[in-house]
């Protein structure tokens, strides 16, 4: 899986950095639903009487979002966007604080009941972190578990202290980073505790650090902590469950059984008792006091990846890879069966009487439970004994009495849309095929990030050929869906390889022949909304040359690069043409970092116009603010132009030929018409044989560049104008094919492109 942002060459290495990327993840035009799988599930209690309950989901769509639970129906109250990669857990710790945890490495503080402002990230682990957990009555505690064996115990009082201020960097985008980026924090000790359980003293120079658990070769997948916070279990690939003191990080024992990964861990209130979910298909009973398992349950067919227990701890709800509920009686083993879904089950949360149920499906769904009374499920028949057999052997114990669920429908489901699993770059490079999990196939224009077509169901492949063009457009900009939506990543220079014409893309009121740059249009288009804020804040509108970047670090930084181009359409800076204009009712999201804090992640419409290169990569701003280009390859395309060998026709040129890449046939017919029939001088081509712009015989222009060559028209000698054809391996071009396409599609050699043309007799 990769990751989302680059950290950047931070040593003092000689070797050439890896700039930062700039994404921009496109969004649905319903908001307030999550587009991707539901990783975790927490529930906020009212804290008065007649006020709603809150359930706070995290998805793999890298946000979370606040569901007001009132009678009628959960309504979304607050979406949570931070994380650049997938939410994987979230628990709520004192009053009103969730702390949250992603595949970036990071955990976040938010003010739960806010409009989604997170006060500080995180950052110690170096993989993703995949588990939480935290103390019920001791309100600082929460530990964070993850891959490459990772497990921190965090103090959230010493961890969200005030600290200074650095930089102006930005209040509410978590810019105040434990132990990262080098911010002036606070100092405090570190206790590090090493595999023979002795602990160390160390001082963090970096600021507040977190305990670490250390002891796991491998990775953690699970994490529960009694309600006083003195007690810690974990598990994962080992196939242990370790148990630790979590005031140290000591290792208190191991306990062995399962046989896979383990995935989902309880503690009861006192701390005695322990509950695991494994993918081995087992849920096991261990009693801590006395170091052993004491009960085995064979309930589940595959992998079990949630648990959740009554207040008592005297009943199980359990749900994973086998699509299935399940409620079991820990101390008769009568189990049954509650209900079953479409998608694997990825967590539980109990509220009330029922229990919410969050899988790989980006939908919520609420079941019955009778939390406060589980023996009135058992009542209704339908129970089997649950065996303490091994997954292979408990299959045999269940044959022939197939459990028939309790609830065929669940009692109300929160909507997600459906995630994007398959997509396709068109070879406009500006279109993208995808399709849904419901079968759904759409075409969207990234330049504008809107869907432009909504085709249904239809064969996704058989819609792929039939919207295919044979063209050739450099690829500027790479696409992933691993968030459930559109992810759109630029890279420079990269990026910038793109060129079409204003004509091509039907943009009223500029010259046709004028080029335009691809991701220079749609990163203006793309921060518009960022651009006019930051106007309004310095007060005056930019001048037409677009300098108004005072940041030093952008203006050095972008000098110290060589051959910087500077766009000649200055006058135009503040327009976005209308194949650039991103919706702001539906505003996409940016993904980027800057040179402090890490990577970030908020909706363009959500920038308050402060943001500088400490945010956002320093090519980004060179471009948007000082229209200027990084160095790009070349943009040009060699060719030779030769009579066909039946040809009585003949032009004079000077051998090789230059022009744009993008530069149509229809011009070089042009170009052939007017040696023929106006017996041009040699002077109308640049001493390398390239095509000279402006008027014929202009001989004041000296810059091999071909798209203008042929704005004077015709009207002395139209009358006179033959019909000429081009030709490529004896094939006859369209007028409308670009050279990158011939060479692309009909050259199909590395050497020089070998045009030919001749007269059409008759015409």
């Amino acid at each position: 899986m990769h990751r989302v942002g680059s950290a950047g060459n931070t040593n003092n290495s000689t070797r050439p950095r890896k700039e930062k990327r700039l994404t921009y993840v496109l969004n649905d035009s319903d908001d307030t639903k999550h587009c991707a799988g539901i990783n975790c599930l927490s529930v906020l209690k009212s804290s008065v009487s007649d006020g709603s309950d809150c359930l706070f989901t995290g998805s793999r769509d890298g946000t979370l979002k606040r569901w007001a639970l009132s009678e009628d129906a959960p309504t979304c109250s607050a979406t949570f966007e931070s994380h650049v990669d997938w939410v994987n857990d979230a628990v709520l710790v004192g009053d009103n604080t969730l702390v949250s945890c992603s595949s970036d490495t990071t955990l976040k503080t938010w003010d739960a009941l806010s409009e989604g402002a997170c006060t500080r990230s995180l950052r110690q682990h170096t993989d993703y972190v995949i588990c939480l957990a935290a103390a019920e009555k001791n309100s600082n505690i929460v530990a964070s578990g993850g891959l490459g064996g990772e497990v921190f115990i965090w103090d959230l009082e010493s961890a969200l202290a005030p600290v200074s201020k650095c930089n102006d960097a930005m209040d509410d985008d978590c810019s105040d980073v434990i132990n990262g980026s080098g911010n002036p924090l606070p100092m405090t000790s570190l206790r590090t505790i090493s595999s023979s359980n002795s602990i160390v003293m160390q001082t963090s120079q970096s600021g507040y650090a977190p305990i670490a658990a250390k002891g796991h070769k491998e990775s953690v997948y699970a994490l529960a902590m009694n309600e006083g916070g003195t007690l810690l279990v974990s598990g994962g690939t080992e196939k242990v469950v370790r148990v630790w003191d979590p005031r140290s990080g000591s290792k208190t024992m191991k306990l062995r059984g399962h046989t896979d990964n383990i995935r989902a861990l309880l503690l009861d209130s006192t701390g005695r008792f322990c509950l695991s979910g494994s993918s081995d298909s087992m849920i096991r009973l261990w009693d801590l006091g006395q170091q052993r398992c004491v009960h085995s349950y064979a309930v589940h067919t595959d992998s079990v990846w949630a648990l959740a227990s009554t207040p008592t701890f005297s009943h199980v709800y359990s749900g994973g890879r086998d699509f299935s509920l399940y409620l079991t009686d820990l101390q008769t083993r009568e189990s049954l069966l509650l209900c079953t879904g479409e998608h694997p089950i990825l967590q539980l949360a109990l509220h009330d009487d029922s229990i919410w149920v969050a899988s790989t499906d980006s939908c919520v769904h609420r079941w019955p439970a009778e939390v406060c009374n589980p023996q009135k499920i058992f009542q209704r028949g339908n129970s089997f004994l649950a065996g303490n057999l091994s997954f292979s052997r408990a299959r045999v114990s269940l044959e022939g009495s197939t459990p028939v669920p309790v609830y065929k429908e669940p009692a109300f489901t929160i909507c997600g849309t459906p995630a994007i699993v398959q997509h396709e770059v068109l070879n406009n490079k500006r279109h993208v095929l995808t399709k849904d999990t419901a079968g759904s196939v759409k075409l969207w224009e990234i330049t504008r990030g809107a869907v432009i077509e909504d085709y249904g169901k239809v064969s996704f492949e058989e819609k792929k050929e039939e919207l295919f063009e044979m063209v050739s457009i450099p690829s500027w900009f790479t696409v992933d869906t691993r968030l459930g939506s559109l992810s759109v990543h630029l890279e420079t220079p990269q990026c910038f390889s793109a060129e079409m014409y204003s004509a091509d893309l039907n943009i009223v009121g500029k010259p046709e022949d004028d080029k335009v740059n691809l991701a220079r249009e749609t990163l203006k288009g793309l921060l518009a909304p960022w651009l006019v804020k930051r106007k309004q804040r310095m007060g005056f509108q930019a001048p037409a040359n677009g300098e108004v970047l005072s940041g030093k670090d952008v203006t050095s930084r972008s000098h110290a690069h060589s051959r910087i181009e500077v766009d000649g359409s200055s006058e135009n800076d503040a327009v976005v043409y209308p194949p650039f204009e991103f919706s702001v009712v539906s505003p996409p999201s940016i993904i980027t970092e800057g040179t402090q804090g890490g990577p970030w992640r908020k909706k363009v419409t959500d920038l308050d116009g402060t943001e500088d290169e400490k945010e956002f990569p320093w090519w980004c701003l060179d471009c948007v603010l000082n229209n200027r280009l990084p160095p790009r390859e070349n943009t040009k395309c060699s060719f030779y132009l030769h009579p066909c060998e039946v040809s009585t026709v003949q032009i004079l040129t000077q051998g090789k030929l230059s022009a744009p890449r993008i530069l149509r046939i229809h011009k070089v017919i042009n170009y052939v018409i007017e040696k023929m029939v106006l017996d041009k001088p040699l002077d109308s081509l640049n001493a390398d044989g390239s095509f000279a712009p402006g008027i014929a015989g202009s001989q004041s222009q000296t810059q091999a560049v071909g798209d203008g060559s042929f704005r004077s028209g015709f009207k002395p000698w139209q009358k006179l104008r033959p019909s000429i054809e081009i030709l490529c391996n004896n094939q006859v071009l369209s007028p409308d094919m670009s050279l990158a396409t011939v060479r692309a599609y009909i050259w199909k050699k590395s050497e020089d492109l070998v045009l030919n043309y001749r007269v059409v007799q008759g015409r």
